[in-house]
């Protein structure tokens, strides 16, 4: 492969889909493909084909567009109309009526059951008109099972300017100008990872990619991997070239088969056109990848028990230091990041680290992709520039709280995160103004409540996430959650007292402060948000000191 094959391959599509005078996509993902999207793909297929219309009308398969709750998702290109929940029954008439005939079918346009505004351009709406996508650019607009779909996009280019153009440093340097910090949830900076990695003098080095999304609502990377699976393969590849790795790892949940899939067939295109394996792109760089399916552990999304697992024993985190950009699989130097991480890097070496700084925020550079969930009306994946107010993600881009309720709080970064409440709408989402107001960036699951929400439940729920999902390797984890747990449950059954509630806050920093990994260190953070912003539900639920606590009823199947 070349960059005249590149070339090549890229005119041969764009003159293909210049030719048909309308390009269908269905939405693929595995939200829509489980309401049905795979058999409305297959019908419009077919009506395409026995109408004799292949040659003007393109049918096909794409990732995640957004709004997972509107789905199946049908995406009429060039004229960028959405339409919403469409049956088998209804693929026809809406590609004959809109395809052949030029009229719009409105009662299935985007969001037309919200009864706000509908628009025949999927633009007009806020939900897309708010959001800048870099990682999600080619997500809903390109075949994800298509390379030279990829290619027509600009795929692979920025691997070839890497490789023919740049020094390892001068990638490095412009990864670190980019400011970009990690997506998985700490926010390390990029940049100086990569360095300190190729820094290390080495026989072997790894290159890994962390597509363990374990948090409960979470499906950021999900998303990016099942709709634009070269995206990061292309990432890792520039990152293996900068750091002087030749092999690579894709560490990803068993719960996503479609990602694995379609990652998988990204790997085989990849090595056969030369873009992966030995001598890529005519260069004497080699690089090649292997995916490496977890059991479901949550705590295989902490980097030391995640290379743990990847080398076959049991996942469980170490202390650090040693990290692993120093030892880490096998002993050798290892660059672990997310999927989404990954898919930030192509568009910051073609574009520049300078185009990248200048998104979001000075200390937060760039965009976030955010699962949104729970009490909002429009579910689904967006990316918005850092620094954007909670109160736009949440009523511009959201669609706000169905059902006439009220906002009550948004949880951000699943289990280690915090509950923001409604004093804190206009902070800007970004690591150091989450962090001001108790929460965290996370991996970007949001979830949101209402005020039907019982925040002591909340705590509890996410408490006991925590400490089925702790690994047992230490006591303050293993043993914390567990008596957190016990002491929040009380509470919300009504058994508890201002002494549980005592020990809950002199317990909370205790697992905090002792624990080994990250997951014990941040369980406590859901409890210690909710607790400084709504005490009045704690106290509201304990029994006075002297009373009686209420016994269980005993039942024929409770021990004596």
């Amino acid at each position: 492969m070349t960059l005249d094959k590149l070339d090549e391959i890229a005119a041969r599509v764009r003159k293909l889909e210049h030719g048909y005078r309308k390009k269908v996509f269905v939405c693929c993902g595995a939200g829509c493909l489980s309401s049905g999207a795979g058999e409305v793909l297959a019908r419009l297929q077919k009506v395409v084909k026995d109408r004799g219309l292949e040659q003007e009308i393109g049918v096909f398969p794409t990732g995640c567009m957004g709004p997972c709750n509107q789905g199946p998702l049908v995406r009429v290109l060039p004229d960028d109309t959405i339409y919403e929940k469409i049956v088998t029954d209804e693929a026809e008439t809406i590609l004959v009526a809109h395809c052949c005939e030029g009229k719009v079918v409105e009662g299935k346009l985007l969001f037309a059951e919200g009864g706000g505004p509908v628009f025949e351009k999927a633009g007009d709406y806020p939900f897309f008109k708010l959001q800048q996508r870099v990682a999600l650019e080619n997500c809903g607009v390109v075949n994800p099972e298509s390379l030279e779909e990829y290619i027509a996009a600009g795929g692979y280019r920025a691997l070839y300017h890497a490789l023919t153009g740049l020094a390892r440093e001068e990638v490095i340097a412009e990864v670190k100008q980019s400011g970009l910090r990690g997506r998985g949830g700490a926010g390390y900076p990029t940049g100086l990872k990569w360095e300190t990695v190729y820094k290390y003098v080495s026989d072997e080095k790894y290159v890994v990619c962390n597509a363990d999304e374990g948090d409960p609502g979470a499906f950021m990377d999900r998303g990016i991997l099942e709709g634009d699976p070269h995206r990061v393969l292309e990432g890792m590849a520039i990152a293996a070239y900068a750091v002087g790795a030749e092999k690579g790892f894709l560490y990803v949940r068993a719960e996503y088969p479609l990602a694995i899939k379609r990652f998988e067939l990204a790997m085989k295109h990849a090595r056969a056109q030369h873009l992966l394996g030995p001598a890529i792109l005519g260069t004497d760089f080699s690089f090649d990848v292997e995916i490496r399916v977890g059991a479901g552990a949550f705590v295989c999304g902490e980097e030391t028990a995640l290379l743990a697992s990847i080398e076959g024993r049991r996942g469980q985190p170490r202390p650090r230091p040693p990290y692993p950009a120093e030892k880490g699989l096998w002993g050798k130097p290892t660059l672990l990041n997310n999927v989404e991480t990954y898919a930030n890097i192509a568009p910051i070496v073609l574009r520049g680290g300078e185009w990248y700084a200048a998104i979001g925020t000075p200390k937060s550079a760039g965009t976030k992709c955010f699962a949104l969930a729970g009490k909002i009306r429009n579910t689904g994946l967006i990316e918005v520039p850092m620094g954007m107010s909670l109160r736009t993600i949440l009523f511009d881009i959201g669609g706000g709280i169905p059902d006439g309720r009220s906002f009550k709080a948004a949880q951000t970064g699943g289990p280690s995160g915090g509950c923001i409440p409604e004093q804190h709408l206009d902070v800007p989402v970004d690591f150091e103004n989450l962090a001001k107001v108790g929460s965290i960036m996370g991996s970007g699951g949001l979830i949101v409540m209402d005020d039907t929400s019982s925040m002591v439940d909340v705590a509890r729920f996410f408490m006991e996430f925590c400490m089925d999902e702790s690994c047992g390797k230490c006591i303050p984890c293993r043993v914390g959650t567990k008596q957190m747990y016990d002491l929040l449950d009380q509470i919300c059954e009504g058994r508890g007292t201002a002494r549980d509630l005592a020990l809950l806050e002199e317990l909370a920093p205790l697992v905090k402060d002792t624990s080994l990994c990250g997951l014990g260190m941040t369980a406590p953070n859901p409890l210690l948000s909710t607790l400084r912003y709504f005490p009045h539900e704690y106290t509201a639920l304990l029994q006075p000191e002297d009373k009686p606590r209420p016994q269980p009823e005993l039942t024929s199947a409770t021990p004596h």
